[in-house]
């Protein structure tokens, strides 16, 4: 049996484009690799956190997440995502510079959820930051035409003060989870047509259990996206047995 050459690492599913960020990453975040059952490589993007990615986007940081995703494709990931969904602003533009797959925002999923929906559904969006997710986010995604509706988490001093100012690197969990509940359970109450909810922010789905009890929806997120993506390029065999 001849095997085809051309990888420094084997059997790696998943790689990810990391922000430049300290600040605790609770079972569930994509930057948690005990969160996934399959393996996953890290890159790190120096210089780029997320106060950068959101609040001064721009052309100028192309360069860096090319040459990181080109070095995650050498090492032998058979995909490539990343830890803010504010990247699927850059979403084209990245995608086209690596031969595997590049899903770098969980907002890719908003058409697939919009499919799965009645018409007369919206989808809720929940942010970091609210005023900086735009049309064009959307837009670079597929989603420029789907009925949403969004909060932020501006208004959540310990979110906001750890994840998006960089006040300090130490987080009140506990906290974090009670703010991120209560925007989703009062963007829910707000909005009677919500029929699912979309997580933009990689710092979510660590609550996303708390989220759909709290609400009763169906909640997709990156780690949702990812697991269907490492399924899709690393299929498994099936165990079961035939029955007659």
């Amino acid at each position: 049996m001849i095997v085809k050459g051309g990888k420094n690492i084997w059997s790696q599913r998943i790689g990810v484009l990391s922000l430049d960020s300290v600040f605790p990453k609770p079972p569930g975040h994509i930057k948690h690799p005990e969160s996934f059952d399959f393996p996953i490589i890290y890159k790190i993007v120096k210089g780029i956190g997320t106060r950068e990615l959101i609040l001064e986007p721009g052309p100028h940081l192309l360069p860096p997440f090319v040459e990181a995703m080109k070095e995650l494709e050498g090492e032998g990931v058979a995909a490539i995502t990343g830890s803010c969904g504010f990247l699927a602003l850059y979403q084209q533009e990245l995608s086209s510079q690596v031969s595997i797959p590049v899903f770098l925002s969980s907002l890719i999923q908003v058409p697939m959820v919009a499919a799965m929906l009645r018409k007369d559904r919206s989808i809720g969006v929940m942010t970091a930051v609210k005023r900086k997710l735009t049309p064009a986010h959307f837009a670079a995604v597929g989603a420029a035409d789907i009925p949403i509706h969004i909060a932020g988490m501006d208004d959540c001093a310990e979110f906001t003060d750890v994840i998006i100012d960089s006040k300090r690197i130490d987080m009140d969990v506990d906290l974090v989870r009670e703010e991120v509940v209560g925007v989703a359970t009062s963007l829910v109450n707000a909005h009677g047509d919500i029929g699912a909810l979309v997580l933009e922010c990689t710092d979510m789905p660590p609550y996303a259990v708390e989220i759909q009890e709290a609400t009763g929806l169906p909640v997709f997120d990156l780690s949702t996206l990812t697991n269907m993506v490492a399924e899709a390029v690393r299929r498994q065999p099936y165990n079961g047995k035939w029955t007659s």
